[in-house]
């Protein structure tokens, strides 16, 4: 696996090592032994999966105080733009993103630390996204930020006018109110 440290400290953009040949192809998409050595320990509870259409955004989300969460993200059909933006109010790169675009042909993954709000918009007609967290869900502690915030400057590649959100990410806080 080639671990690809970014800008913000503990997100790793992670590319399997895919074998192919004419019947198709085969790769691990999660080795705990390589993941400890690459990234450290996370015990992962919970695998979620979503299917969604073109321009949808999902997004941004995070969950508060002990329930935050861990992910390891990846795409397994289509296309997305996959952003983790730091919320850790001590980081030096506080309300910095990362943005990596993931698919079900390049197979990256996306790690993402606790303290992070995490998104993303659907770049092809459909996409199935896939993610392991390292807590379970509490709708109670559950946050978010606005998809537009112009303090992120983040480029979701879908223009505006076709961007599908859900009720609650349509009325969310931007980072000077969290």
């Amino acid at each position: 696996m080639n671990v690809i440290p970014t800008e913000i400290e503990g997100v790793y953009i992670l590319e399997p090592r895919v074998f192919g040949d004419s019947r198709g192809y085969f790769f691990e998409s999660f080795n705990l032994k390589d993941f400890e050595e690459c990234v450290g320990h996370v015990d992962f509870v919970q695998d979620n999966e979503s299917k969604s259409s073109y321009g949808v955004v999902r997004g941004l989300h995070f969950q508060k105080g002990e329930h935050a969460q861990a992910k390891l993200v990846r795409v397994v059909a289509g296309s997305v733009l996959d952003v983790a933006v730091d919320i850790r109010k001590d980081s030096p790169t506080f309300g910095k993103h990362v943005a990596v675009e993931l698919t079900g042909e390049n197979h990256r993954q996306l790690f993402i630390p606790r303290g992070l709000a995490h998104g993303f918009s659907v770049l092809s007609e459909e996409a199935v996204f896939q993610y392991k967290c390292d807590n379970y869900y509490c709708p109670s502690s559950e946050g978010g930020l606005a998809w537009d915030d112009p303090d992120l400057g983040i480029d979701w590649r879908v223009p505006r006018e076709e961007v599908i959100l859900s009720e609650k990410d349509r009325c969310r806080p931007g980072l000077s109110k969290i």
